[in-house]
């Protein structure tokens, strides 16, 4: 995780000092709890040995990065997953093909070198790239499957929907905003990730 976040930083420094314009608004990182991981193993029926648990359970490191635009999320994908070092091992791509209760991000499941003294090891670490809207639909319907202790009213989950298509119309248009201000167009679709 430190590894991937040290790339994020140092991207985030040069678009700070370098570039007018800095698609990085806020990362954070997570580490799976012991007892995540147990329940992960448990309801996915994983055997609870370490080669196991290491080859099948990909989410242990996670980081996400928040974006202002779309584009911006397809953009640091690229920036990060051409790095020389980094393979990636699996994306799923949510803002082309939003979940069916509208939710929309960019996860990758990236795989980088650790150094220990006994020799490199690769290790997978989950990347998230998502916009500032879609970060605060998700923190929110976070906390109400929560409280709901996931059996969410059918009600509620309309409004969900709802408003994650609000969300996502926000994002179209603040982005479009965006490329006015600058007399630009850019390319929302990556190419590379069309081909992963």
């Amino acid at each position: 995780m430190h590894e991937i976040s040290t790339k994020i930083d140092i991207l985030r420094d040069e678009f700070q000092y370098l570039h007018e314009y800095n698609p990085i608004e806020h990362v954070s990182s997570r580490v799976k709890t012991p007892d995540s991981i147990v329940d992960k193993v448990v309801r996915k029926g994983i055997d609870p040995d370490f080669a196991s648990i290491r080859s099948h359970i990909t989410d242990i490191a996670g980081i996400r990065i928040t974006t202002s635009f779309t584009a911006d999320a397809y953009r640091l994908f690229d920036l990060l997953t051409t790095q020389p070092d980094i393979s990636v091992l699996r994306v799923k791509d949510y803002i082309s093909h939003p979940k069916p209760n509208g939710y929309k991000s960019l996860h990758a499941i990236v795989q980088v070198p650790v150094f220990l003294s006994t020799g490199p090891i690769e290790v997978p670490v989950e990347v998230q790239f998502r916009t500032i809207a879609m970060d605060f639909w998700a923190s929110l319907e976070h906390k109400i499957y929560y409280k709901y202790q996931q059996q969410v009213p059918g009600d509620l989950l309309a409004e969900l929907k709802d408003a994650a298509d609000s969300a996502a119309l926000l994002d179209e248009r603040m982005e479009r905003l965006h490329r006015e201000m600058h007399g630009g167009t850019r390319e929302i679709e990556s190419t590379r990730i069309l081909a992963v």
